[in-house]
């Protein structure tokens, strides 16, 4: 059984895969901020150990890592910058070399290797290369957009008005994955390091047009559900990144093998979009419970 540190432990990508290694009888090292907050004693009550570790702090990291045989390794610029998230995970390429960890999964972006020009996917490709230059055994994992998206943000306060906003046609097809398959497919390449080691892999579990997500959503919500394009100038007034990230969507378009991965490894379990949106808490996060 492996030791697995794992940075992002209280967020979505971390928490999924902290808990698929736990699920499969490994031993998890849950790296946070803020080892006092709820999701942390939630893992800690699952049986993960938890560390403090900011990547920021060059020794709490080292000390995080000591001893453990792999790391998963996720990095964000939201919250901060991309620059930000470069020289983090720079940093924590840098902590895993020093401490001879055997294996880091890195989870990036599907298509951040394309040349997008979308900022943080940028941000994530320089952590990528210098990943690879480190000399360490890596893989890296890129999710397609994320289901989870839909639960928050202006798609939640879109769905409460019976309006699926989205800044796409109603007709082009995005591939999505949920945090769950991530946490399971991550877990998968830190069991199988040989089989995974040297590759960059994105992976999907659904491709659905911004229409069949709204009757979808429709469904699932039990309430009606139309698509409503969101112009990109709206989502640029908020952010030039994600507009950037939009409008890559709706012209290159997010393509991922999804049958392929189906195929290959149906361990992973794969969700369609219409499997995560019935299984969640519309009631709740619709404030209609």
């Amino acid at each position: 059984m492996l030791t697995v540190a794992v940075t992002g432990a209280t967020g979505a990508q971390g928490g999924a895969t902290a808990r698929a290694l736990l699920a499969a009888g490994h031993g998890v090292r849950a790296l946070t901020r803020r080892p006092d907050a709820p999701p942390a004693r939630t893992l800690l009550d699952l049986g993960a150990e938890v560390r403090y570790a900011d990547f920021d702090d060059r020794t709490s990291l080292d000390a995080a890592l000591a001893g453990a045989d792999a790391l998963f390794a996720v990095t964000t610029p939201f919250g901060t910058d991309t620059g930000t998230e470069t020289r983090q995970g720079t940093a924590l390429v840098d902590a895993a070399a020093a401490a001879r960890l055997g294996h880091v999964v890195l989870t990036s972006a599907a298509h951040a290797d394309r040349g997008t020009a979308v900022p943080h996917y940028e941000s994530k490709h320089a952590v990528e290369r210098h990943l690879r230059a480190s000399g360490l055994t890596w893989t890296v994992i890129a999710p397609a957009a994320f289901m989870e998206n839909y639960t928050s943000g202006w798609t939640l306060e879109g769905l409460r008005d019976g309006a699926f906003a989205w800044p796409m046609p109603a007709d082009r097809p995005l591939t999505l994955v949920p945090a769950a398959d991530i946490g399971a497919f991550a877990a998968l390449t830190l069991e199988r390091r040989a089989e995974f080691a040297g590759r960059r892999v994105d992976i999907a579990s659904d491709a659905c047009t911004p229409a069949h997500m709204a009757a979808v959503l429709a469904a699932a919500t039990g309430r009606p559900v139309t698509h409503h394009e969101v112009p990109l100038d709206q989502v640029r007034a908020r952010s030039a990144d994600l507009a950037a990230m939009f409008a890559y969507f709706a012209t290159t378009g997010l393509d991922v093998d999804v049958a392929g991965l189906r195929r290959a490894y149906p361990e992973v379990g794969w969700h369609t979009f219409t499997d995560w949106a019935a299984a969640q808490d519309w009631k709740s996060l619709l404030g209609t419970a």
